[in-house]
């Protein structure tokens, strides 16, 4: 891949202030204060709440604290979307720090996963990693690799350590220079109103007669409506990562740059503000 490690590590130290409050519907013994925290946007909640956890269980009964889970404006936020999309999808154009409700009782198990370890939420990182590798390689980089090669990348997300995860992940962003790019892109395409979770679909980097494709390609193919003429206002932005990459910019490119460490080009759709 190009290596073009500064673009790489503003990508993973990215970072969400957020104030977690305790919902007034959970029974305390005296009064909850705010937790504050800075959330890594390519982690995962229920990854890097343990202090928040600790914070509010201090003010509960033991008996009252069962799983933990965290909601937005009324919007359950699953655990297993990197916490960056969860941003960009329910509260990218609000005021920080990100509000951040927390429960423990009245789990809603039609809208999140439950998640009661961290080897829970491995199991789900590693299965993206393997689908990802899937389309780009047919699956024969992560098979190449050793467990504890497997381990590493797991181990890189969950210490927050940028060298140890991307001296192996930078394995699973080579191509053949005559390929011109990954046999598909990883994607999923996420929007608050749509009526599925996310869209994915079959993309390759290059065109057929050989040209280079861009978001803009895709968008064109999957959600047109983001893509207005000059002298239209603006219906939708495309967000990656909390900014809108140009129209313009190579799919491929994105796929190597802007990928979350499970190896999702993960784009948010949301309305654009009016002003």
């Amino acid at each position: 891949m190009a290596d073009d490690k500064d673009v790489l590590r503003d990508v993973w130290f990215g970072r969400i202030p957020a104030c977690f409050t305790l919902s007034p519907e959970e029974t305390t013994e005296r009064e909850a204060e705010p937790y504050y925290l800075l959330l890594p946007r390519v982690s995962y909640l229920t990854l890097v709440t343990d202090k928040v956890k600790k914070h509010f269980l201090r003010v509960m009964k033991a008996e009252d604290s069962t799983e933990m889970w965290f909601e937005y404006e009324g919007t359950p936020l699953k655990w297993h979307y990197p916490i960056g999309v969860l941003f960009d999808l329910h509260a990218s154009n609000t005021a920080l720090p990100w509000n951040v409700t927390v429960h423990f009782k009245n789990f809603p198990e039609h809208d999140l996963l439950h998640c009661t370890s961290n080897s829970v939420i491995e199991a789900h990182f590693m299965s993206c990693i393997k689908e990802a590798d899937a389309l780009k390689h047919k699956g024969q980089v992560i098979n190449d690799m050793q467990k504890k090669d497997h381990k590493q990348l797991w181990m890189g997300l969950q210490n927050d350590k940028f060298d140890q995860f991307w001296a192996m992940n930078r394995k699973l962003m080579e191509y053949p220079t005559d390929e011109g790019g990954f046999r598909y892109i990883p994607f999923r395409m996420y929007q608050t109103m749509g009526e599925r979770p996310f869209i994915q679909k079959l993309f390759r980097p290059v065109s057929p007669e050989g040209h280079t494709l861009t978001l803009g390609d895709l968008l064109k193919e999957l959600f047109p409506a983001a893509i207005c003429a000059e002298d239209e206002p603006k219906r939708f932005q495309v967000m990656i990562h909390g900014i809108e990459p140009l129209l313009e910019t190579p799919i491929q490119w994105l796929s190597e740059h802007l990928s979350h460490p499970d190896n999702f080009l993960h784009i948010s759709i949301i309305p654009a503000p009016s002003d």
